[in-house]
């Protein structure tokens, strides 16, 4: 059976979430609809949507939310607050999706796509990329990036085994130092409760933990987090991390639980905290209620910070990958 393919808007894109879903894989949060969306609201402007709809019959088997400037594709959203992105594709049709999507890019004027950051996981890069290259296309694939992960064994203690044994010390030693210094309470927050106060109150500590993050939340910035975070609340994902010593919040982590897996997107802390590392431990006890509650991945995302290391994070490289298609 031939494969069609059509344009899409984001409300489409929105439907097909709802409607395609039990067919489709969608990899990451990065990728879904109530994501894009939320970005688009913030920084589409000026942009042109490109999202490309392949079928088989009347099964979807496959969706490229793409941004188009002149004759070049990208992924709809971009690295600055997408860890890593990639096609949606119905399992074991990654072949037709890719080989109807770069005919469909040609007959549309589209002579490459700029696709980053991707894993090396990613149907871009095991299907798409070397489709491209078969076909007589030009592919160049750089490591732009890091991100790290751990996988999650059944029970706490089989975690803390993963760490080396200097590190499975530190983490008890600093937890034991924390419970002295106070009252300790660490509880998630989910829908509404996510992206009221204690939204406020997380926007306050991440500019406050690192000048670098004063130095990323700009106005619009700022105006993406309440977006996102909103879009993520509606649809179930959001999960709002704040630790607090004697009542008062010292910590909050932004995470989505997505898949069997947490993600870990942003954190802040309280710097007058900093002597009971009230940040590491904002995400020790993420990991510890992740594995309390199942879940098979810890996913730290995007950068090579020390403390994901510490705690037990794997490295797996981000590329990105350019196609020039062929003429």
């Amino acid at each position: 059976m031939s494969e069609t393919i059509t344009g899409k808007t984001l409300a489409d894109l929105n439907q097909s979430w709802h409607d395609s879903r039990p067919g489709l894989v969608w990899p990451s949060p990065f990728v879904l609809p109530a994501w894009l969306d939320a970005w688009w609201r913030v920084f589409g402007e000026g942009k042109e949507a490109f999202i490309r709809e392949v079928r088989e019959g009347d099964k979807t088997i496959g969706l490229a939310p793409l941004l188009r400037r002149d004759d070049t594709a990208f992924f709809l959203g971009n690295t600055d607050v997408c860890d890593y992105q990639d096609f949606i594709v119905a399992s074991g049709q990654e072949d037709a999706f890719s080989s109807a999507l770069l005919d469909d890019m040609k007959q549309q004027g589209i002579a490459r796509l700029d696709l980053g950051h991707v894993r090396p996981d990613s149907a871009a890069l095991t299907h798409l990329a070397p489709l491209a290259q078969e076909r007589g296309g030009e592919v160049s694939t750089e490591q732009e990036e890091v991100s790290l992960e751990v996988d999650l064994p059944p029970t706490w203690e089989e975690y803390l085994a993963l760490l080396t044994s200097k590190q499975r010390h530190e983490v008890r030693r600093k937890l034991r130092r924390l419970a002295e210094a106070g009252e300790v309470n660490y509880r998630f927050l989910e829908g509404g409760d996510a992206t009221g106060p204690a939204l406020d109150t997380f926007l306050e500590m991440f500019a406050a933990s690192r000048p670098d993050k004063a130095d990323f939340l700009t106005e619009k910035m700022e105006a993406f987090f309440r977006e996102m975070t909103g879009a993520m609340a509606d649809i179930g994902l959001l999960r709002l991390g704040v630790l607090e010593l004697d009542g008062r919040p010292v910590a909050e982590i932004i995470c989505f639980d997505y898949n069997d897996s947490v993600y870990l997107y942003n954190s802040g802390y309280d710097p007058d905290y900093t002597p009971v590392s009230a940040g590491l431990l904002s995400k020790v006890m993420a990991i510890e209620d992740a594995v309390a509650r199942g879940r098979k991945r810890f996913d730290f995302l995007k950068g090579a910070e020390a403390y994901k290391y510490h705690l037990g994070g794997r490295e797996v490289p981000l590329y990105r990958c350019r196609i020039d298609l062929k003429d």
